[in-house]
């Protein structure tokens, strides 16, 4: 893999530096995927982060019962109604996670310098120099001198609520390792990680399985975000699994890159995957830390590349308890925008945390202000260098668009589509306006009855950098015959106004297909 320069607009004025931003409709091009949980589970709560910018929720199944996702889903769903803002679910699998099983929930204090000693017996009861785990087969794979890590929910670093321990001795199932700092651990479950060892579980469990064919089939699930994804074998296995169950062959898969093995074969899973999620948080741990950055931006370019998501963790940690993100973390915010992200994931800075709505708020805002720097020209020109000559006939519809765009200084590109493919290429190209996504509905019928696609395809853009869909008629035909479909043209363009990006006397680019051709136009509005 390697690096790509900062995409960063030349030269900052200091004085814009100081000019209060303004509101717009849309919060960012970028897109926010918030974890919905214990603080974020009320129609009120839900309503709010959705007004602040949360496009995708996510639904981590590595905690709580199906019951307690599916009452904050029906919440979503109220909210979704009440603010007319339009939001995708993303299922999140457990995968091979390996947990400290703690059953009495009471903390647990472990003392710097002292052993402790991991057994796979879960009717133990955890205390300072004994942790009961969740996998019998972990002395089978540890050696002396390796190092394992163990954090409440999603690592946090925090030295005083997870732990660093060393591999002293492998005693028959039983692990003996040194404890490397003084942590209290607090909570039923926390996560164990072994830095750079391969742990033989599947990486879709029988658990995840029996989650996603039922809490998923019932509510046509958008996005599986596909924990620990190793090979790219993994994500064939789970679009195989989906493909049987119903609507969910049209569920997009996210594979999640989290250990050293999913980074050795990244080219491959992202060939297969749908889009990606760069899970800092194990992989901070996998990684030293010097080397993070490097990954995370060679991973970004190449999603870039390929025109799929990319997505990126572990960004504000500290919002879980505070108001403020640290100077640090809006700077890496910003960074991930410039690098290209498509969307920040925020997991237990809503899913817990004490400001889910500031913290979504907060986080659109610096996504708004990378995207003013951000060097579109560079990206656009080393996007067309990239995909070579000849291009296929849409990815060439897709680059002349956005030049179209770019040099007219239109205010929006507007792209009819059925299946959200001919969107999502001119949203590879990252234009400096919003894409309105009009997703014409196609009629599907197994001779027992008729049914309408469209609405996947439509949430399915809300991952998408820059994309913006809007559902149209299903009488609306997606391929007009005549020079124009003015109909539906109309209701993309009262939706526009309505939203505030389209005015009177702007310049529109508007990319529909008509009959066999695929048409790129200019129109200049009138009063």
């Amino acid at each position: 893999m390697h690096s790509n320069h900062l995409l960063l607009e030349e030269p900052i004025r200091m004085a814009s530096i100081l000019e209060s931003s303004k509101s717009t409709f849309f919060p960012a091009m970028s897109r926010i995927v918030g974890t919905l949980g214990i603080n974020s589970q009320s129609v009120e709560t839900i309503s709010a982060c959705l007004k602040a910018g949360m496009s995708v929720a996510r639904f981590d199944f590595s905690w709580g019962d199906a019951e307690f996702h599916q009452k904050t889903l029906e919440n979503l769903k109220i909210a979704i109604k009440s603010t007319k803002k339009l939001c995708a679910v993303m299922l999140d699998t457990v995968g091979p996670e390996l947990q400290v099983v703690n059953k009495s929930e009471r903390p647990v204090s472990l003392q710097e310098e002292t052993l402790v000693v991991l057994t796979p017996d879960q009717d133990k009861e955890a205390t300072s120099n004994l942790l009961p785990i969740n996998f019998s087969g972990l002395s089978k794979v540890v050696t002396k001198g390796d190092t394992i890590f163990i954090g409440q929910y999603l690592f946090t670093g925090s030295e005083t609520t997870s732990v660093w321990l060393e591999v002293t001795e492998v005693n028959g199932e039983e692990v003996v390792c040194l404890i490397k700092n003084s942590a209290t651990l607090s909570g039923p479950l926390y996560t164990l990680h072994v830095s750079q060892i391969r742990i033989d579980l599947p990486t879709l469990t029988d658990k995840d399985k029996e989650v996603i064919s039922t809490w998923g089939v019932r509510n046509n699930i958008d996005f599986l975000s596909l924990s620990y994804t190793r090979h790219a074998e993994d994500v064939r296995h789970a679009r195989e699994f989906l493909s049987k169950l119903g609507d969910l062959n049209q569920t997009q898969i996210f594979a999640k890159i989290e250990n050293v093995e999913g980074l050795n074969h990244f080219d491959e899973i992202l060939q297969e995957a749908d889009g990606i999620i760069l899970s800092r948080g194990n992989l901070g741990i996998d990684l030293p830390p010097e080397k993070v950055f490097l990954f995370q931006k060679a991973a970004v370019y190449k999603c870039n590349m390929a025109g799929k998501p990319a997505v990126v963790t572990r960004v504000v940690d500290s919002m879980t308890d505070n108001l403020r993100p640290t100077r640090a973390e809006a700077t890496d915010v910003a960074n991930a925008i410039l690098d290209g992200s498509d969307a920040i994931l925020l997991g237990a800075e809503t899913l817990r945390g004490l400001y889910p709505v500031e913290t979504i708020s907060i986080v659109g805002k610096i996504c708004a202000e990378a995207e003013k720097v951000f060097n579109q020209d560079l990206y656009f020109k080393r996007a067309v260098k990239y995909v070579g000559e000849p291009m296929t006939h849409l990815e060439s519809i897709a680059s002349s668009a956005v030049r179209a765009a770019i040099k007219v200084k239109a205010s929006v590109i507007i792209c009819f589509t059925s299946s959200g493919r001919a969107a999502r290429l001119i949203a590879k190209y990252r234009p400096t306006m919003p894409v309105l996504s009009v997703v014409i509905p196609r009629v599907k019928t197994n001779q027992l009855r008729w049914k309408f696609s469209g609405a996947f395809e439509a949430r399915q853009s809300l991952i998408v950098r820059g994309l913006f869909p809007m559902l149209a008629d299903p009488r609306h035909p997606a391929e007009s015959t005549g020079a124009t479909n003015e109909s539906i043209l109309k209701v993309a363009l009262d939706y526009g106004k309505s939203s505030g990006v389209i005015k009177s006397h702007d310049r529109l680019v508007i990319c529909q297909k008509i009959g066999d051709a695929s048409v790129v136009k200019i129109i200049e509005l009138e009063d």
